[in-house]
């Protein structure tokens, strides 16, 4: 029905009413009949990946609040491909998960570097026809990505850049406060 996929974004619209998904951008890591699975690649907590697990080398990874789903849960997305074993490719030069050991090691080593992975508190999930059943809605644009702005963007200003440029007509809303009366 619609081009859902894995590697493909999420914009949430503006008029969204969940907090989760406020100004989100959902890069989709699965998409199958059965189900979608994304994270949220645009909203850093100032936690860090060695403050949460005790097995982590001390390191400037921050955590990103990947959805609301199993948010006791690490996941991970990098450009470092066969690097990271059972990693799955999502596109060309990214990939989402692998060998957490081999993580640890090269974080160990100094040789991973945040514009090469990011790492997420929870995911984003939907059931069985839920995302279509949105997208019809009007909850979501779906976009593509590229492996760049994935990695390297690190705040909120990821969706106002694309809301500016996918649908003009939401524009104005680029500055929204998540609280209105704040405004």
């Amino acid at each position: 029905m619609y081009n859902i996929k894995k590697g493909k974004i999420l914009i949430s619209v503006p008029s969204l009413d969940d907090d989760t998904f406020f100004k989100s951008v959902v890069l989709l890591t699965h998409h199958s009949e059965d189900e979608s699975i994304g994270l949220i690649i645009n909203q850093p907590t100032t936690i860090l990946l060695c403050e949460v697990l005790k097995n982590v080398p001390k390191s400037d990874f921050p955590i990103y609040i990947g959805g609301p789903v199993e948010q006791n849960k690490i996941q991970y997305i990098h450009t470092l491909g066969d690097l990271i074993p059972n990693s799955i490719k999502i596109i060309d030069g990214l990939y989402w998960g692998g060998d957490f050991n081999k993580v640890l090691r090269l974080i160990l080593l100094n040789k991973l570097t945040r514009n090469q992975i990011k790492f997420f508190a929870g995911y984003s999930g939907w059931a069985f026809d839920q995302l279509n059943l949105e997208i019809s809605e009007k909850s979501w644009i779906i976009n593509d990505i590229d492996v760049n702005t994935c990695m390297n963007y690190t705040t909120n200003q990821l969706w106002t850049d694309l809301i500016k440029v996918k649908k003009s007509n939401y524009a104005i809303w680029a500055n929204m406060p998540k609280d209105p009366n704040m405004n």
